[in-house]
């Protein structure tokens, strides 16, 4: 094989040499990198590139590097900061997108790689897969177990609503709370579609949750995450990450109405309850006032009637054993006739009794006469000083005066026999003109005489009965 033209013969020594007017002059490593990134970039300034996302990775400073491939080859990417944080959806691996951007050189390991400005799903089909995917993995972690769903506030004071302030949701949301219930609203307005929403509706779901009790706002009862309907890329910033773990974690239950009746987002699976529509959703958020206050009254007019039924069935029950009762009549007629035959009993009773006594009194008055009372008095009285001589007559200490004594124990009572006498401690000498002590033990006992009262003579008043 012939050397090109421009090889010389001689420059096949050890030093390499430049003969005059050689246009192959050498380039440095870095001229030949400038000249190739050059041409590369004129060439494939603006590309667009369809593939499967590989190798995803987000750097600390936010750059995110990636490759995309298919069945033959692969090609090297970085996405910078600014434009990473514009995508609409989080990339990770196995995804296919279509890359928009432009191809360049990398000097530093000699090879190429595609700057991507833009990159979007590669259609519905891929766009569905994903979310698959993501539904798949958040089953997996229990993000949609059923054991977390919680049950809704009966009647909410507060509903914190998250979603657009400018569309049609939000009237319709204030609209059927008025209808139903009125109850205070806070709003917190979000993106609902294209770049930076999804981080909207997470920060705001995850605001209303961490709002504190009793502070300048009050703290919802009830959140409801809303939006209209709309294709599966209108509604995918309630398909990200960022928003079903906000949703899942709200300490708040919480009700997704997202897109109409036939849309379905992963935040719907997060959320305690999913409507149909944001209407619906006011609608589960708080119960009719006309049909709560009718109930009240339902319920007021069932507890008189059960309070007013025993006693209905009480009035019910006398009235039946009352009319099984006799007449008042019929019971009193046999006793007021039977108390007027007593009556008349006891006025003839006490007449004759009274005739009778009136008899008696005449008999005995006639035996009251004043020569019949004064002989019974004068009989009377001859018999009671008959008994003034006894008593005189038998008097033990009468016939004292004739020498006589009369002994007695401490007691007082009269010794009659020498027994009695000698088993006394002490004794009493009754004389006539006074008592003495005496004791009988062996040592004497001294005592000074008492005098005795005198005895009346028996023709003394006391010895006559008056």
């Amino acid at each position: 094989m012939s050397a090109p033209p421009y090889f010389e013969e001689e420059s096949a020594g050890l030093v390499a040499k430049e003969a005059a007017g050689d246009n192959a002059a050498a380039l440095s490593v870095s001229e030949i990198s400038a000249l190739l990134k050059r041409t590369v970039e004129d060439r494939f300034g603006f590309v667009r590139v369809r593939g499967e996302i590989s190798g995803f990775k987000r750097a600390a400073s936010g750059h995110v590097y990636l490759c995309l491939k298919d069945e033959n080859a692969r090609l090297d990417a970085v996405m910078w900061r600014g434009t990473a944080q514009r995508l609409n959806f989080q990339p990770e691996d196995g995804l296919e997108v279509v890359a928009t951007g432009k191809l360049t050189t990398y000097p530093g390991r000699s090879n190429y790689q595609l700057v991507i400005e833009r990159m979007e799903v590669a259609g519905e089909g891929a766009l569905l897969a994903l979310l698959a995917r993501n539904k798949a993995r958040f089953e997996a972690e229990g993000l949609f177990a059923p054991e977390r769903k919680r049950a809704l506030p009966f009647l909410p004071r507060t509903i914190g609503v998250v979603t657009s302030p400018t569309g049609a949701v939000i009237r319709d949301i204030l609209h059927r709370l008025a209808d139903r219930f009125p109850v205070r609203v806070l709003v917190w307005p979000v993106l609902v579609q294209g770049q930076g929403a999804a981080e909207q509706v997470a920060a705001a779901v995850r605001g209303f949750s961490g709002m504190a009790a009793g502070g300048p706002l009050p703290r919802p009862d009830l959140v409801i995450v809303a939006r209209g309907g709309g294709s599966i890329e209108d509604l995918w910033a309630f398909n990200e990450e960022a928003v079903v773990r906000a949703v899942a974690d709200c300490s708040i239950p919480i009700i997704s109405a997202v897109g109409h009746e036939t849309d379905t987002t992963l935040c719907d699976f997060a959320a305690d309850r999913r409507a149909p529509t944001p209407t619906a959703a006011a609608e589960m958020a708080v119960p009719v006032r006309s049909d709560l206050i009718n109930q009240i009254g339902e319920l007021t007019l069932r507890k008189r009637r059960a309070v007013l039924r025993p006693l209905q069935l009480g009035r019910e029950r006398l009235a039946a054993r009352a009319e099984r009762l006799p007449a008042p009549q019929a019971l009193l007629s046999p006793q007021a006739q039977k108390l007027d035959e007593l009556s008349e009993r006891f006025r003839r009773a006490l007449g004759d009794r009274t005739m009778l006594a009136r008899g008696e009194l005449q008999r005995v008055s006639g035996r009251l006469s004043l020569p019949l009372l004064a002989a019974r008095v004068q009989t009377a009285r001859g018999r009671l000083d008959g008994l003034a001589r006894l008593f005189v007559s038998l008097d033990p200490d009468k016939v004292l005066a004739r020498g006589y004594v009369r002994v007695t124990d401490p007691s007082g009572r009269t010794l009659t026999n020498r027994a009695a006498a000698s088993g006394a401690a002490s004794l009493n000498l009754h004389f006539q003109d006074g008592e003495l002590a005496v004791s009988t033990g062996p040592a004497p006992m001294r005592a000074a005489p008492r005098p005795k009262p005198a005895s009346p003579p028996d023709d003394s008043p006391q010895g006559k009965l008056l």
